[in-house]
């Protein structure tokens, strides 16, 4: 084989010299633009924490996961020790640390947890925890001593943990006839311990998990979930923690629209459906139980202006005519249903989540259905009813806080 000739040698060594120079070059001018890419790409470590119902398979985590990524909540890692993406037919991140049989009181007596959050430092934990404690009858009080223990393990890993806390699915397995109540006695104990506990640096939300679920048609025993099961604890996980994602996102605190909302003083807002441009209106300016909510054209009546009282991670949207609180009628869940006024009856399907959908512009989601505010049929006429419908994230369902 012949030598290459050395003009032909000089010139390979010559472009192979340019070409890293100008690499080095682009490394150096490209550092800072790279950083910053990088740092607003930041991925949020989320953590599902619990028992068999979310590990084993725990394909409530799938469905959640794909709905989040098909919504644009891309810059997410769900973490754990544990993985079975392989278990549920689709695609999804499977690290989790969903431990079959495993009560909270033992994780919490036996040190489990901190280990688990060294290795994954999460960002945000999603906690289905009690399941078995209540199943062998521990008392709610000794069950939340153990909360209080993981919540300060979590926050001694990371001092702004965002903290959402189920109030567990129902549960009715053979041979405990007692678990139904004892479950609902459980979860009656979770507000207030939450209240107490939660933190504007590390808040914790309660997260009703056990509202609209049915022991018999969404389990496949009278404890874990079949799919119908899993579809409705993905929806309940979903605002709560996308408006979590987006107030990381967003480096901020707690999420709030703009202006800042007063929490509970003075001030008020119109609020302005993006399709339309008209204002969520109580029609005929009733001030009783039950008076609809349409969208009307602004007239600066009291009926059409809103105070915001923050509560659970989200917020009573409280009507300056009437003083009645945007509600899901008889806390619904169906798709369709309008949203009429109510007496604050301290319920979720009186409590709101504001999620940003860009440009200033937020969804209301119900923390009861996990239904969004929605303008019936897209409608752009005077007096269309505002009602509750599933996610689209069309314009229709996207709002302004305007202050008035």
């Amino acid at each position: 084989m012949s030598l290459p000739r050395v003009r032909t040698r000089m010139r390979y060594i010559l472009l192979c010299t340019l070409l890293l120079v100008l690499a080095s070059a682009a490394t150096f001018g490209l550092t800072t633009t790279h950083q910053q890419k990088a740092h607003a790409a930041s991925v949020i470590k989320i953590m599902p924490l619990g028992d068999s119902i979310t590990g084993s398979p725990g394909c409530w985590r799938a469905v959640l996961w794909n709905n989040l990524q098909n919504t644009g909540y891309t810059n997410i890692n769900f973490v754990g020790t544990l993985n079975n993406s392989t278990a549920c037919g689709v695609a999804f991140d499977g690290d989790n640390e969903g431990h079959g049989g495993y009560l909270a009181t033992n994780i919490a007596n036996q040190n489990l947890l901190p280990g688990w959050l060294s290795a994954t430092n999460p960002d945000i934990v999603m906690m289905h925890l009690g399941t078995n404690d209540v199943w062998n009858n521990i008392a709610p009080t000794t069950i939340l001593a153990a909360f209080n223990t993981l919540v300060n393990q979590m926050r001694a890993n990371n001092s702004h943990m965002r903290i959402l806390v189920a109030q567990i699915t129902p549960m009715n397995p053979s041979g405990c006839s007692a678990c139904a109540q004892r479950v609902i006695n459980f979860n009656a104990a979770i507000p207030g311990w939450a209240s107490s506990k939660s933190t504007s640096q590390s808040p914790i939300v309660v997260v009703d998990q056990w509202t609209g679920y049915n022991d018999s048609t969404d389990t496949i025993d009278g404890v874990h979930p079949n799919s119908s099961g899993n579809n409705k604890i993905a929806s309940k996980w979903y605002p709560p923690l996308t408006n979590q994602i987006n107030s990381i996102n967003s480096g901020g605190g707690n999420p709030t629209p703009t202006p800042t909302p007063s929490g509970g003083g003075g001030t008020y807002y119109k609020i302005v459906n993006r399709n339309s441009g008209l204002a969520l209106d109580i029609s005929g300016a009733s001030k009783t139980n039950g008076g609809v909510a349409i969208q009307w054209p602004y007239s600066g009546g009291y009926n059409q202006q809103w105070k915001e009282v923050a509560v659970n991670g989200g917020y009573k949207l409280v009507n300056r005519n009437s003083g009645l609180l945007l509600d899901d009628p008889n806390s619904s869940k169906t798709a369709g249903t309008q949203l009429d006024q109510w007496n604050d009856s301290n319920a979720n399907n009186q409590w709101w989540n504001l999620v940003s959908a860009g440009n200033g512009y937020y969804f209301i989601v119900n923390q009861s259905s996990g239904l969004y505010a929605d303008v019936s049929g897209q409608s752009t006429a005077n007096g269309a009813s505002v009602l509750e419908w599933t996610r689209t994230g069309n314009n229709n369902q996207q709002w302004q806080l305007v202050q008035v």
